[in-house]
């Protein structure tokens, strides 16, 4: 096979490349023998005409077409394997000749990964993550906890404040007009949650039971239906209760209430310093990874970033979160309609984190060619078992879904990203 790559653009170039003659033939051969089960030829039955016959009736030509689209994608893979290009998109196919009893000789446009110019990613200095956890930290755990058990208690001819549920009955107009959606009876409401529009909780403090008012408010510019945004609306709201929380005592019984593995608030107290501690230290680790990454890319150049690179993995990005939404039931067109978007504000939604993530997976591939960093057989079971696991899978199930390529390209990922984020240096 003789292949040659001509750069056409920074990230473009073609791959030209022959198919010889035994290629070829075998090409023609699967054609033929597909073509001929439907062919009619007098003085033969269905399906038994000769190749001989067939090229005297129509020509070998006939079957370039069939026989190219068999043999072209090895062909084109052994092109490419031979030319050392790494394509990031589906090439444009172009015929450059099919002469016959002549090599083919074919063109295919690509787009190819981006020259990646390290720069340091070694020993690179990231802001210093807080580790301590705080008697302050631990009291918020314990504060948390004992919110969650408060009980609503009804407070009688009490007034609403922040903070207190009130159980309503509302209707929304816009002038004399009741608007779809802008009704509610016997609603509970906790002020100061931010679930209404904005101003409408804070009118009801300091209203009783009993009491009925007129709120008014404005809708915001953005708001999502768009026969209200904007405007201003007016809501009549009947209270009819109003309720406090009850905090429960902090005490042993509250965290044996909370916890039935301790006896006493002391014990609740040292296992939630514990898990504090283990939350912090994995944060402060995540963050020192991020940051190291992150500088590490900054400190590489890409001359150009890939379109279509780009482009992909938004798309794939986008199916990973509809597959999300469809899984709690919620279509994407039923999401659209929810969110008053489209499919497009969803694309620009994902399209900068889209950008990030293909420089920083070029970037740490060119780490792992800078380090040429290889994979034991150990190591790729590991990764096997370890996928097993996490998936409840059978380990021949992962082996036939994951090459052995696709997993040692990870494996060595993760050994760049070590290496830059356990070499960084916290300031």
């Amino acid at each position: 096979m003789t292949v040659n790559f001509e750069k056409t653009g920074t990230n473009e170039g073609v791959v030209t490349f022959s198919i010889a003659r035994p290629e070829i033939e075998k090409g023609l051969t699967n054609a033929f023998n597909k073509v001929k089960k439907n062919l009619n030829v007098p003085g033969f039955r269905k399906g038994k005409v000769s190749r001989q016959m067939f090229n005297q009736m129509y020509g070998e030509e006939a079957l370039y077409e069939d026989a190219l689209n068999d043999i072209l994608p090895v062909a084109y893979e052994a092109a490419i394997k031979e030319s050392g290009v790494e394509p990031v998109s589906q090439p444009n196919i172009d015929v450059d000749s099919m002469e016959k009893g002549q090599d083919w000789v074919i063109k295919a446009t690509v787009t190819v990964k981006p020259e990646v110019k390290l720069g340091e990613y070694k020993s690179l200095e990231v802001p210093k993550q807080e580790t301590e956890v705080t008697e302050d930290d631990v009291d918020a755990r314990i504060k948390r906890e004992q919110e969650a058990q408060a009980e609503l208690v009804i407070k009688e001819d009490a007034a609403a404040e922040n903070g207190d549920t009130v159980v309503i009955d509302f209707e929304g107009f816009v002038g004399e007009e009741a608007f779809d959606g802008g009704k509610g009876e016997n609603y509970s409401l906790e002020l100061g949650s931010g679930s209404f529009i904005p101003g409408f909780e804070e009118q009801l403090v300091g209203h009783k039971a009993d009491d009925s008012l007129d709120v008014t408010v404005t809708f915001p510019e953005d708001y999502q239906s768009e026969d209200l945004a904007g405007k201003e609306a007016v809501f009549k709201v009947t209270v009819h209760e109003v309720k406090g929380k009850e905090l429960p005592e902090l005490d042993d019984d509250f965290a044996k209430d909370v916890d039935e593995e301790v006896n006493s608030l002391d014990e609740l107290k040292t296992k939630y310093r514990e898990e504090l501690t283990e939350q912090k230290a994995a944060a402060a680790k995540e963050a020192k990874e991020e940051a190291a990454i992150k500088a590490a890319v900054e400190n590489a150049e890409i001359v150009e970033l890939p379109y279509v690179m780009v482009h992909d993995e938004v798309h794939r990005s986008m199916d990973e979160f509809l597959n999300n939404m469809q899984r709690q039931g919620i279509s994407p067109e039923m999401y659209y309609q929810l969110t008053g978007s489209t499919e497009a504000d969803l694309h620009t939604q994902f399209e900068a984190e889209a950008e990030n993530r293909v420089k920083t997976n070029l970037v740490m591939e060119a780490i792992v060619a800078a380090e040429n960093f290889t994979v034991e057989q150990s190591e790729l079971d590991e990764e096997i078992k370890s996928l097993a696991e996490m998936y409840q899978m059978p380990e021949d199930q992962i082996r036939n879904v994951l090459t052995e390529d696709m997993l040692e390209h990870d494996i060595k990922i993760k050994k760049a990203v070590e290496l830059v984020t356990e070499s960084a240096v916290e300031k």
